[in-house]
């Protein structure tokens, strides 16, 4: 099966395909790029794919995969998990075997699976590669590629048609089936691939099998590094679990505890927390975990980095052992293996892609700008006039303080608004608000905003300051090119970030994204280039790093800004043309607000 391209068009015909039996025909959902199957002589639509009534196509008999043995028995087809079973866990909640063994003795791709449905084993390996699907795990059960199949309950699912999903994503079709029979699993994809929902739906299920009184503790446990991603986890779960009735409250800091002691005693069924906040009220004995049988870690290798671990093993201490345990995360680094290792049980790993490589989303374009600091506001400026007005532009930078400084020099012009970890969250939430609404259309940030953000339209990020890991420069992006659309990300790289030189190279490269001579030579001197120089564009089109986004010249050291307007409009959307062997020009300087939709712009948001 060919691999095709999301668009947001509607549907497509899928290329011709001889092995499809008559009359159907295969199509091309314009939102995901998943293909499904029409008969137009029934009108019957289906994701499975259709065999040949007189004989239904089986997994070949021969195909094998090699799996890690489980001691878990995989349930009947139809059947669900047993909600009273559970894992025989030590009371140490560590593993008896070691994290090597439990992780790494064999990969499927899949091959060894039944068909999906009516489908043809085919038509589910073409799924997994096509999606770079890979488990490791004792008998996997194969992937769910439509709503109906997962056998939520139909409000759950009218829900999901509701919010405009067509079918699950990647990793919500693989983790979902291993969920459901009440097993452990590690979820390894990048940001913006549905994580949250990977383990939200499958929880909602759980709690109609295993709900407890909701006063003496929740049955549910998501942890979250921040509490941006915290509260954004609750809106997701009080969304789609409104119809089952479903009560979720959130702990962070930063706000006062009085409000949240008070939904704790009200009773709720889910709690999302912060591991600082939830340690605070576990001292006061405000809650009680002594009922929790499903507890989620999300985005566990960010909680890692900010120095989490103490806290998120104290309170898996309060949780009882016989529980199931999902760890969500976008890298595999050892900090997680570790402490994957020992939290759970005869786990299921799922990758989405290539966990030992840092990718970055592909329908991200990435222009990477060698520019002197003195010179990056001026760029920004430039960026943000080239763009539609209104665009949602997120700016990060390195320190508070830059962060302060700089939304003060936009916010006349660009109604710009800051959100750092100094701001109380009552600032924050307002800050969130207006850049939602538009009403803040620009929004500098520290790192706080590089995971967990959840805005679908966000049409640029600015990498103001380059981040202190190659990390967080793919998060830091990936906050664009969301839900499968397209996005733009400017980076500015200078002498002293040129210890991250070569890990760039390598994200570009991966992305398909064209890499900067002067880059390339950081990485391949392993140091500095002396002086920077103006020369920007590692995009598709652009030849070592000269060229950018724009098809013109930028005079930086002499404060030119040449602009041509007809290509600068073409690429307000990433879709710009450029033509690297045309002959450069050098422009004379103009104002940079000839023809802007920003210039003018009357301050629309005050700090």
């Amino acid at each position: 099966m060919a691999v095709v391209t999301a668009s947001s068009a509607g549907p497509s015909y899928a290329p011709e395909d001889p092995t499809l039996p008559k009359p159907w025909k295969g199509l091309v959902d314009g939102t995901t790029g998943f293909i499904y199957f029409w008969n137009p002589e029934t009108n019957d639509t289906q994701y499975e794919r259709p065999v040949p009534s007189s004989h239904a196509v089986s997994a070949p008999a021969h195909k094998s995969s090699v799996f890690v043995s489980s001691s878990v028995e995989k349930p009947s087809q139809g059947q669900r998990y047993d909600p009273d079973g559970g894992h025989n866990r030590g009371s140490n909640n560590k593993i008896a075997r070691s994290s090597s063994d439990h992780f790494h003795d064999g990969t499927s791709v899949h091959e060894g699976y039944g068909s999906l449905g009516v489908g043809s084993d085919i038509s589910q390996e073409s799924y997994c590669r096509r999606n770079e699907i890979s488990v490791t795990g004792g008998d996997v059960p194969a992937p769910l590629t439509s709503f109906e199949a997962t056998g939520f309950p139909s409000e759950i699912v009218r829900e999901m048609h509701q919010a405009g999903f067509s079918a699950p994503t990647p990793i919500q079709a693989q983790s979902w089936p291993i969920a459901l029979q009440g097993r452990d699993i590690v979820a390894i994809a990048k940001t913006g691939s549905g994580k949250t929902l990977g383990y939200l739906m499958p929880a909602f299920v759980h709690l109609q099998h295993r709900r407890k009184n909701p006063q003496l503790g929740p049955t549910i446990l998501v942890l979250s590094p921040t509490r941006e991603l915290a509260t954004q986890i609750q809106a997701e779960a009080v969304k789609f679990g409104k119809s089952s009735r479903i009560s979720c409250t959130c702990l962070y800091g930063g706000a006062p505890k009085g409000p949240q002691l008070r939904e704790l005693s009200r009773g709720v069924d889910i709690v999302v927390a912060t591991p600082g906040r939830l340690n605070d009220i576990l001292e006061m004995r405000r809650v009680s975990l002594g009922q929790v049988s499903y507890l989620v870690l999300d985005e566990a290798d960010r909680m890692l980095d900010m120095g989490f671990e103490p806290q998120i093993r104290k309170i898996v201490k309060e949780v009882p052992v016989q529980r199931q345990t999902l760890m969500y995360t976008a890298t595999w680094p050892k900090g997680v293996r570790k402490i994957a290792a020992d939290l759970l049980v005869n786990s299921v790993q799922v990758n989405i892609g290539n966990v030992d490589e840092l990718v970055a989303n592909k329908s991200i374009t990435q222009y990477i700008e060698v520019v002197l600091p003195m010179e990056k506001q001026r760029r920004v400026e430039q960026i943000l006039r080239s763009k539609e007005p209104g665009s949602k532009i997120i700016i990060f930078c390195s320190t508070k303080k830059m962060c302060d400084q700089l939304s003060r020099n936009l916010t006349r012009n660009f109604g710009a608004a800051a959100i750092h970890g100094d701001k109380s969250q009552g600032e924050r939430d307002y800050v969130l608000s207006q850049f939602r609404t538009g009403r803040s259309p620009v929004l500098v940030a520290t790192d706080v905003a590089a995971r967990g953000l959840d805005i679908k339209d966000i049409r640029v990020v600015i990498n103001y300051d380059f981040p202190t890991g190659i990390e967080d420069y793919v998060h830091r992006i990936g906050r664009t090119g969301r839900a499968g659309a397209s996005g733009l990300a400017y980076t500015f790289f200078s002498d002293q970030d040129s210890k991250h030189a070569l890990d760039l190279v390598k994200v570009l490269e991966g992305a398909n994204q064209c890499v900067p001579t002067e880059l390339r030579d950081m990485a391949s001197r392993g140091g500095g280039m002396g002086r920077a120089r103006n020369h920007w564009g590692s995009g598709p089109g652009g030849r070592g790093g000269r060229g950018g986004p724009y098809n013109s010249s930028y005079v930086g050291r002499n404060g030119g800004h040449g602009y041509d307007r007809g290509s600068r409009d073409s690429d307000r959307y990433g879709h710009g043309t450029h033509n690297a062997d045309a002959p450069r020009k050098r422009s004379r300087s103009r104002s940079p607000n000839i023809g802007s939709g920003w210039s003018g712009k009357k301050s629309r948001f005050t700090d």
